[in-house]
């Protein structure tokens, strides 16, 4: 290791996610294994805008691996997006005598830490964080892999009363800029159709598939929609679009909402949060600098914040194959 810091601060910014807190265990214990002091950070930058800050040991995180959320809190701070507020943040972690910092959040924290370090000079560096999945420079983020189950699960149980009913489902789930959640959890519920928002598939399409399932002798169907995905101004406008083309279909909607970040992490999202956690440190160890670290290959690489959250991740057309071949 190159590096050598006496105190660590560690925080959790933006949207929740599953694992969060696992991370934070990893990070805390990694510390503690480098016999470095680790700072918890309470509300993300508000919080260290203000100065709530609690040293954390290592029996402080025990039994937080499976719990989700996380105990250190998120919250979105106006203030922090001021230069003065971004100063009163870096005075209050000189006082406190926090040399590093670790974020975990998504592409919002980490364009945060970049402006920390640029205006203050503090060496940081991220953990991915987010359910949606969107962030460049990992193959997976923290959290995203429990959504995906939780999706599944919501699915699988929709499709039961979709199945005894005869009906067409409209099943909304997150992702407004990326459709990962949809697409992955679509194929793995066995959705027939998937509206995401990198595609502009249109109505036609679906109208289309629908049409067809329903002359091969499908009685009822799962149509899953990420909530940026505009085919119709929301989903509930969508399912009167296809009410009005297409006669005889019991149709209806749900939206299932934060229920997707909630619960505790799977096992791959315990394990990722546990390898990331333990790269964060060590890569402030080993001197680097503005970056996040990563899961590439199943190895823990680091990239620079730009290039984490520059754009979005290319879609896996491939995926979007399997679905077409496999919904008829």
């Amino acid at each position: 290791m190159l590096g050598k810091y006496k105190k660590i601060g560690v925080l959790t910014s933006g949207g929740d996610a599953p694992g969060m807190n696992a991370a934070i265990r990893a990070v805390v214990r990694s510390c503690s294994y480098y016999n470095i002091e680790c700072i918890g950070i309470y509300r993300g930058y508000q919080g260290l805008i203000e100065g709530e800050f609690e040293v954390l040991t290592a029996r402080s995180v025990r039994n937080v691996i499976n719990r989700g959320g996380t105990f250190l809190k998120s919250a979105r701070s106006q203030e922090f997006r001021s230069e003065e507020g971004r100063a009163k943040a870096a005075s209050k972690m000189k006082e406190a005598g926090i040399e590093a910092l670790v974020v975990i959040g998504g592409d919002g924290t980490f364009t945060g830490a970049i402006y920390l370090e640029q205006e203050h000079g503090i060496p940081v560096v991220g953990i991915p964080g987010t359910i949606d999945n969107d962030i460049n420079g990992t193959d997976y983020t923290i959290g995203y892999d429990t959504a995906l189950n939780t999706v599944v699960d919501a699915i699988d149980k929709i499709r039961d009363t979709a199945s005894s009913h005869d009906r067409l489902f409209l099943i909304e789930v997150m992702g407004r800029d990326a459709g990962d959640i949809a697409l992955n959890a679509g194929v793995g519920a066995g959705a027939e159709e998937i509206l995401i928002p990198e595609e502009d598939m249109g109505v036609e399409r679906m109208l289309d598939s629908l049409q067809k399932s329903r002359k091969t002798g499908k009685t009822s169907s799962i149509i899953v929609v990420a909530e940026g995905e505009k085919s119709g101004k929301n989903i509930f406008e969508l399912a009167e679009l296809i009410g009005e083309s297409l006669e005889g279909y019991d149709i209806r909607v749900s939206v299932l909402g934060h229920i997707q970040r909630g619960g505790a992490p799977s096992c791959y999202d315990r394990v990722l949060a546990s390898k990331l956690g333990v790269g964060a440190v060590e890569a402030l160890l080993r001197g680097e600098n503005r970056v996040m670290v990563g899961i590439t290959n199943k190895l823990v690489t680091s990239v620079d914040f730009e290039v984490a959250i520059k754009g979005h991740k290319p879609l896996d057309k491939e995926l979007r194959r399997v679905l077409d071949i496999t919904s008829v």
